[in-house]
């Protein structure tokens, strides 16, 4: 069975945190439709993960601020259509994003082979 659905339309509304939506989830596989309204990562915290983290912003504008060699943040201003890919532990953060209107990020975690 097929499943049509439009990622920009039928959005919630506005809400004090971020709304996180899982897609589609298979082992080792999650796809997460995540709608900001102006959040942002509190400061002073980082997102650690142990899977990688592909994301792509649909709609909106954001910065997310990326940990890099010898532990140095560099902030990347997105648009829609720009994407990272963030590997397993890398540090990461959002530090803006659109307070005006949704900013909606398409998030692929993926983890690591098990063997």
């Amino acid at each position: 069975m097929t499943s049509k659905a439009n990622l920009l339309r039928d959005l919630p509304p506005a809400a004090s945190e971020e709304i996180f939506e899982t897609l589609l989830q298979r082992p080792g596989v999650k796809l997460e439709r995540i709608i900001s309204s102006g959040q942002t990562t509190p400061e002073g915290e980082c997102y650690d993960q142990e899977e990688d983290e592909w994301v792509l912003l649909l709609a909106g504008a954001a910065k997310l601020a990326v940990e890099g060699g010898g532990g140095t943040m560099e902030e990347h201003d997105l648009a829609p259509g720009d994407a990272l890919l963030l590997p397993a532990h890398c540090r990461h953060r959002v530090t803006w994003t659109d307070p005006l209107r949704p900013t909606i990020w398409l998030a692929l975690h993926v983890s690591a082979a098990q063997g």
